[in-house]
């Protein structure tokens, strides 16, 4: 098994800790920078029953933060909800009249409009299919340099640690 964070190969089972409000599987070393979540499997966990086309949005729609993992791959523009919502009414179709079309919840289409919620991929083809419109970002013009070779990404990769002085 792999550490989710530096990477590491570990013959022991791995540890399941929240760091920075993520659970990861990581090896002992790095199971210090978190917090060990209790009654947790020590292997990594099953992934949980797939929502109803959505991921619940983490941070406010104010300014969604930028990563490393944002610009390996295109990613979904900072004001999709807007593009989403002026394409709509570009259109002339109420949110009902869209969620109909796709085959989704008016519910889905309102929440994703108001920047509360980030489209999966299934729902965002379905959305760009439907108005006509690009939520992705083209990532051509950035470097693709990072780790193209053998390894996939890890947040060992892309963590700063800081040391504190004792």
């Amino acid at each position: 098994m792999q550490c989710e964070m530096c990477g590491a190969d570990s013959k022991v089972p791995l540890k399941r800790v929240r760091i920075e409000g993520a659970e990861l599987s990581v090896c002992s070393n790095c199971a210090r920078y978190g917090t060990e979540l209790q009654g947790a499997a020590k292997s990594p966990a099953a992934p949980a029953g797939k929502q109803s086309g959505y991921i619940q949005a983490q941070v406010p729609q104010a300014r969604r933060s930028r990563d490393l993992f944002d610009q390996l791959g295109g990613d979904l523009v900072e004001d999709y909800a807007e593009r989403i919502r002026n394409a709509r009414l570009k259109l002339g179709l109420s949110q009902k009249d869209l969620a109909l079309a796709m085959m989704e919840k008016e519910l889905l289409i309102k929440k994703i409009e108001k920047g509360e919620l980030i489209p999966e991929e299934d729902v965002r083809r379905k959305i760009e299919k439907e108005l006509d419109i690009k939520l992705i970002e083209d990532s051509s013009s950035e470097s693709l340099d990072i780790h193209q070779s053998r390894m996939t990404t890890t947040m060992g990769d892309v963590i700063k640690i800081k040391k504190v002085k004792k």
